[in-house]
């Protein structure tokens, strides 16, 4: 009798993160979704990983809602997503009570199987998320991330696995993000498994290097119940192996997926029709590709990684920063490359190339690594690297969920002026730049009262109400019949008569008038003298692409203001990129005498952005 293999499908979830940096969107993916359900997978991965922060931030969709749906199109197959232990679904430690209501969310909008793992196998990491997991009828699949490096060893995974089991674990998942896992090291790997471990294995690897297919054989003969796949035109590449290939892989062997081939090419059609139309690309290995087994760098991070050096203007020096993260991570503590830990170690890689000097940028979440705060790196961090992150600042060497105070209610209070639900609430706690924004896109904050002009009361609309009038009269005046104003956060349309028609925006804007007033505006401002020309004056500029912030830290009190005293360990700003909030200080001692850009705002590299008057 044929052994059956199990199969779980990453199409909707890690199949479009690795090859079309996660943006297929919620309504390109209802339409299979019943056809998905008929295949028989053993579960469909479709939420978590880079999904819940791309949903908001590129695609304006709400994740959650994305799940609901989903789970109503897809009454039979069980749903899984992949979570980040303490991290959940973004790139710092939560504490416990938001991993408490993310969990218990998660399994309430949809989800039957949790994926957790730790970016440096760190397992105290995953206790409590497994625990709250467990107790919301939850199957726990625990993972330990394969990787290659003096310190991980065969041993070192044997040992991981079998303390998983001992923590309730329901399933075992080796994640091989990197494509590193060789044929035979997995056969090995598995058979040690199945003789100390009484639980279901699965195995997850990517086709990035070209093994992927022999490996899964291996695996397979070795007694792996369940590996990872993707339908055919989101597979290979950075992806999962193709399902189809697999599926006949295994024709006239001792083993069988018993899928129906016909109806995984009627997906597969499906979505090579939404590749076609949004222009993405397919998964190809490529030479580059094939260095993974030097650089290590994971599926989902390559696409990032090449977006994010377009949106930088570099392209031209990936090569460079593939050949720079295997040194950053070495002098990290070779952590395993998977997020979080492969954005810290990769945009510290990026800033080591695009800066021309090594740790002179080290983002917040790099310091953050360095102190501990993300649990116990697999090896000793250079103390040339410590020194530079952090001085002689202390290192953490708890749980470091145990040093986080509970954020519930903050993050309650915060988001109360969006906030409709509880899973707004965990929304704006994972990411509150991107959820804010999003809101607001959403219509969040609600509508003004519509009327005339003056029922519109001054604290609803933070611009001055005399103006407004004046700009009416000026409309009729003039053969001017609309006007459209900007403030913070809210669009107004002005016509003839006063009525208001009021409409969400993203983010504050100054007011935009009509082109003959901007004239006449413009004419009559006083000149602004240049404070960069001054001779003392130094001007920080934008070292890569991004969103400005003002706030020196995202849960900072004060901001940094005109007349504000500043030294060379200055945090000015900080700056949104490549998924990290990146601190940028100011270099010289003095006082900032010109901001150059707003809150929010996109910025250029080298674009101006603070004037510094050297002390």
């Amino acid at each position: 009798m044929k052994r059956l293999i199990k199969v779980t499908d990453t199409t909707l979830r890690d199949g479009h993160q690795s090859l079309w940096a996660t943006r297929m969107r919620t309504n390109d993916m209802l339409p299979i979704a019943e056809k998905l359900d008929q295949v028989g997978y053993h579960s469909l991965e479709v939420w978590g990983g880079a999904t819940f922060d791309v949903c908001m931030r590129f695609l304006d969709n709400d994740p959650w809602e994305r799940l609901r749906l989903l789970k109503k199109h897809i009454p039979n197959t069980p749903l899984q997503m992949l979570l980040r232990g303490q991290n959940l679904v973004g790139y710092r430690h939560y504490s416990d009570d938001i991993v408490e209501n993310f969990v218990a969310k998660s399994v309430e909008n949809g989800i039957d199987i949790i994926r957790t793992f730790d970016a440096l196998n760190d397992l105290r990491n995953l206790e409590f998320g497994m625990k709250i997991a467990k107790r919301e009828g939850c199957h726990v699949q625990a993972a330990f991330v394969y990787t290659i490096s003096p310190v991980a060893t065969m041993d070192y995974y044997i040992d991981l696995a079998v303390s998983l089991q001992q923590m309730g674990a329901d399933s075992i998942c080796i994640k091989d993000m990197a494509g590193l896992l060789t044929p035979y090291n997995a056969y090995e790997l598995v058979s040690r498994l199945k003789k100390v471990v009484d639980l279901p294995i699965q195995l997850h690897t990517h086709y990035i290097g070209g093994l992927a297919t022999m490996t899964y054989l291996k695996a397979i003969e070795a007694g792996v119940d369940i590996v990872d796949t993707a339908s055919a035109p989101l597979a290979f590449g950075a992806s999962q192996p193709p399902i189809e290939t697999l599926t006949m892989a295994l024709d006239n062997s001792d083993y069988q997926t018993n899928l129906d081939l016909g109806l995984l090419f009627k997906i597969a059609n499906y979505f090579d029709e939404i590749r076609d139309k949004w222009g993405f690309d397919r998964g190809v290995t490529r030479i580059r590709d094939m260095r993974v087994f030097e650089h290590q760098v994971p599926g989902g991070m390559i696409s990032n990684l090449v977006s994010q050096l377009e949106q930088q203007k570099a392209l031209d020096k990936i090569h460079q920063v593939l050949e720079e993260i295997p040194r950053v991570r070495e002098e990290l503590g070779y952590p395993p490359l998977v997020t979080p830990t492969s954005q810290i170690v990769g945009t510290q890689a990026v800033f080591n190339v695009l800066l021309g000097k090594r740790y002179k940028v080290i983002p917040g979440e790099v310091k953050s690594y360095v102190r501990g705060l993300y649990g116990k790196p697999p090896a000793a961090i250079s103390p040339e690297v410590q020194k530079m992150a952090i001085g002689d600042g202390e290192v953490y060497t708890c749980r470091p969920g145990d040093l986080l105070e509970p954020e519930w209610e903050k993050m309650k209070k915060e988001a109360a002026p969006y906030n409709q639900t509880d899973e707004d609430i965990l929304s704006y706690a994972m990411f509150p730049q991107v959820a804010r924004e999003f809101f607001v896109r959403r219509g969040k904050q609600g509508p003004l009262q519509q009327g005339p002009i003056n029922e519109i009361r001054e604290e609803e609309l933070d611009m001055n109400i005399k103006e407004i009038k004046e700009l009416i009269k000026l409309m009729d005046e003039t053969e001017i019949t609309e006007l459209n104003l900007e403030s913070d956060g809210v669009k107004v349309a002005i016509r003839k008569g006063g009525a208001t028609v009021p409409a969400p925006v993203s983010t504050p804007a100054p007011i935009v008038i009509a082109e003959a007033q901007t004239r006449q505006v413009e004419a009559e401002a006083p000149k602004k003298e240049d404070l960069t020309k001054r001779e003392n004056a130094h001007v920080v500029v934008a070292p890569m692409v991004g969103t400005f912030y003002a706030a020196p830290a995202p849960d900072a009190a004060a901001y940094v203001e005109v007349g504000s005293a500043v030294d060379e360990s200055s945090v000015l700003c900080i700056i949104e990129a490549m998924k990290l909030m990146n601190e940028i200080e100011a270099e010289v001692a003095g006082k900032v005498i010109d901001i150059l850009v707003e809150n929010g705002q996109a910025v250029e590299y080298g674009q101006p952005l603070f004037v510094i008057e050297k002390a």
